[in-house]
């Protein structure tokens, strides 16, 4: 589950992606346990939720560049491109408002539009996270 936003710039609208992994951490006690790993240059703590493994993921790169720790930790723990889910804001969503999508294009989202090239598939699952527009 890979938190998409720029790292660093809490509270920013485009950063809503990890500051619900953030809150995932928390819900499942895992919060303590958040690591850099610099070989997906991301932010990682690990959960396991009814017998299933999560890698949680926070990439420490801007937006337009998070498909390189979220390949890279793809690589490291073997995990598809269907294994994945992204977390990230959508302007054309209600603020608040969440939607789940398999698949498809980027909509012009930057950090899935990284994702998408740096995986090479489109196969990732999204929860999108209503921002509404300025």
């Amino acid at each position: 589950v890979a938190g998409l936003g720029n790292y660093g710039l809490w509270g920013t609208r485009h950063s809503v992606g990890m500051e619900v992994l953030d809150q995932l951490a928390r819900q499942l006690a895992v919060a303590e346990s958040w690591r850099a790993d610099k070989r997906c240059c991301a932010d990682v703590a690990m959960a396991t939720v009814h017998g299933l493994e999560l890698v949680l993921l926070k990439p420490r790169r801007f937006m337009n560049l998070n498909g390189l720790s979220v390949a890279s930790a793809a690589e490291i723990y073997s995990l598809g491109p269907e294994d994945i889910y992204l977390v990230h804001d959508d302007l054309d969503k209600a603020l608040g408002k969440v939607a789940i999508k398999l698949g498809g294009s980027a909509r012009g989202h930057n950090g899935v539009q990284s994702c998408i090239s740096a995986l090479h598939s489109n196969e990732m699952t999204r929860l999108r996270i209503g921002i509404g527009r300025p």
